[in-house]
C-alpha cells in the first residue's frame, strides 16, 4: 500500500504553532482509515515545542533556507532556522524509513507550504514559494501536495 507523509495537524493532533489542529478532509479521513498516513510535524521534530512564536522565512523561501541563503525568524526576531532544517531533514528520514510517495502538508507554512508562504514581514502578505521542507521532500523526488490539492493528490495516488 502506497504510503503518504501528512502534516500532524491536518490528523488532529495539536502541534501548530498556537498550539491547535487544523480542519482534515474526508480524503483525508480515507487514506487513514486505510492506514495510508505517516504523521509528522517538522517544527516539533526539530524541537521547538507548542505553543512556540510563530515564525516565517525571511528575505527568500525554503529553497534558499536550504542553501544557507534565507533564514526563519520569528516575530521578536529570534532565529529558528536550525530547528526548521532539522526537522525537515527528520520528516525526510520518516519518508525514507516508510518508502512514502508523496506528502500532504499544510498550505503556507514555512515548513509545509507546497506552493505558498508568507513574505517574511508578519503582515499576512505572502509570496510563491515552498516552505524548507516542502522543498527538502520535492528535492529528494517525493511528490508534495496541499492540503488544499487532496483531489490532484488523490489522482496522483491513483485514488481519486
Amino acid at each position: 500500500m502506497k504510503k503518504i507523509l501528512i502534516s500532524a495537524c491536518l490528523v488532529g493532533q495539536k502541534v501548530r504553532y498556537d498550539g491547535q489542529a487544523s480542519r482534515g478532509d474526508e480524503q483525508i479521513s480515507v487514506w487513514q482509515a486505510q492506514g495510508r498516513l505517516v504523521p509528522i510535524c517538522p517544527e516539533v521534530s526539530g524541537g521547538l515545542g507548542v505553543p512556540r512564536p510563530a515564525a516565517e522565512v525571511v528575505d527568500g523561501t525554503g529553497e534558499d533556507v536550504l542553501v544557507g541563503a534565507a533564514r526563519l525568524m520569528t516575530a521578536d526576531g529570534v532565529d529558528v532556522t536550525e530547528a526548521f532544517v532539522a526537522g525537515a531533514r527528520q520528516a525526510l528520514k520518516v519518508a525514507q524509513k516508510h518508502g512514502v510517495v508523496m506528502a500532504i502538508l499544510k498550505a503556507r507554512s514555512p515548513s509545509c507550504g507546497s506552493s505558498t508562504i508568507y513574505d517574511g514581514t508578519f503582515s499576512g502578505k505572502k509570496r510563491d514559494g515552498m516552505g524548507v521542507t516542502a522543498a527538502l521532500l520535492r528535492s529528494e523526488g517525493i511528490a508534495v501536495f496541499s492540503d488544499e490539492e487532496l483531489e490532484k493528490a488523490a489522482r496522483f495516488l491513483g485514488t481519486g
